[in-house]
Parts: structure tokens; sequence; C-alpha cells
């Protein structure tokens, strides 16, 4: 979609060998809280599904901004704060009917109007946030929590509970699972919202906004409509 040519790529990923198959001219680097990036050596930096890991989303954004060459592109994708909210439901009511208490389980995440600030505190010149949502299909909670795992999306919070959880909690979970979120066939759904940030390192060269009061046109005139005084 962006009509330009880059020639000098990095890659932050906890994947590398998935993404190293798609780009194999990138220069892939782990999401580390100091990325190995080199100021002004890039014009095209990836960030991909690590984001909602770190432990300071502004500080990573800021490094990947001060890597960036002048014009250079920022691309990002990470989940949202809508991701997992069946599971996050279901073992809440699950663990407070088993044990009395809730502990946490799944991270925060942020929202798709915080991450569009955190691109302009960066620096980022015409930012831009979008998001999609994706509903997978699983068996049961049982092969979702399985999937979760095999993806490095376990529970990393540190106030997470310390010691092995009830297997009567999973079971409860997994019962009001299948209860509420069934599909016509007999699955269980997922949701999954994936965040997308865009934002350029700021060039002479990019379009800029208009001087307030500059407008050579009325917006009434565009509208076909009367222009009426407020009152004061």
């Amino acid at each position: 979609m962006v009509n330009r040519r880059f020639n000098s790529m990095a890659l932050i990923t906890g994947f590398p060998d998935f993404w190293k198959l798609a780009y194999p001219d990138a220069r892939l680097m782990p999401d580390a809280d100091t990325l190995a990036l080199e100021s002004e050596s890039q014009d095209l930096i990836l960030h991909m599904l690590a984001l909602h890991w770190a432990n300071d989303p502004v500080g990573q954004l800021i490094q990947c901004r001060r890597a960036l060459r002048p014009d250079g592109l920022f691309i990002a994708a990470c989940l949202g704060g809508e991701t997992l909210q069946e599971l996050r439901g279901c073992l809440g009511e699950a663990e407070i009917s088993v044990t009395g208490g809730l502990s946490p389980r799944i991270a925060p995440m942020a929202e798709l109007r915080d991450l569009g600030g955190l691109l302009q505190r960066a620096g980022f010149a015409l930012p831009v946030a979008d998001m999609t949502t994706l509903t997978v299909e699983y068996r049961d909670a049982w092969h979702l929590m399985r999937d979760l795992r095999a993806m490095g999306e376990t529970n990393a919070l540190d106030a997470r509970l310390r010691k092995p959880t009830r297997r009567a909690v999973f079971n409860q979970a997994a019962d009001i699972y299948a209860k509420h979120f069934a599909t016509p066939a007999g699955r269980i759904k997922a949701t999954f919202e994936i965040l997308f940030l865009t934002g350029w390192a700021p060039a002479d060269s990019q379009q800029k906004p208009l001087r307030p009061g500059s407008a050579a046109q009325r917006l009434a005139d565009a509208l076909a409509t009367d222009e009426r005084p407020l009152r004061d």
C-alpha cells in the first residue's frame, strides 16, 4: 500500500524463525528493553506482535523513532485490549466461585486510542492507529490455553498466583466458556484484537497541516448548507 522502496529494514520480534522466511534480508532483533538500533540507521522498522509485552512501550517507540532516517516508516502490530475477553471473564468467574478470590491471569493490553497518543508522544509524524478483530474457533477452552502456551502468550504478570491453580478452577472455566461462547458448530470462539500502528520520522518533504484561518473555501459551501452563527 505504500508506494516506496525501502533498502534498510529492521524487524523486531520474538519469533525470528517465522519472519525471516518472509523477509530474509531484514535485520532481525529480539524485543529487548534496549533495542540494538543505531541512530538514523533504518528507513523501515517493523515491530511485530511484541509491543504488548514491552515493560516500557513508550521507550520502545522512542527508540524506533530515533533509529529511523528522515521520512522513514515505522509499522507495528500488537494485541489490543479486547484480546481474550472471553477467557478473561470465564477464568475470573470460575476462580471466584471455586476459591473465593481472584488473581490476575491475562495481562492488560493497550487500547487503540492510547497507542495512537503514544505515537505522537514518541515524535512520529502522520501517526495512524487502526485495528481489526479476529475470531478464532477452538474445540474447547483446554485447546485454546494449549495454543496460547505454544504461542508464548502465557501469564507473566508479577502479581500472578505463585502456586499451582486448582484444576477445579479450569474445569469450571471450561464449562462456563462452553455455555456462554459456543458456536453453532459446538466449538468455542476466542477474540484476538490486532492493533496496527504507523508513523513516519519527520522530514521537510512531508505534507504539513495548513495554517489555521488560511482556508480558501467555506465548509458551508462544500456542504451546500446555510452557515448559522452560534449564540453567545
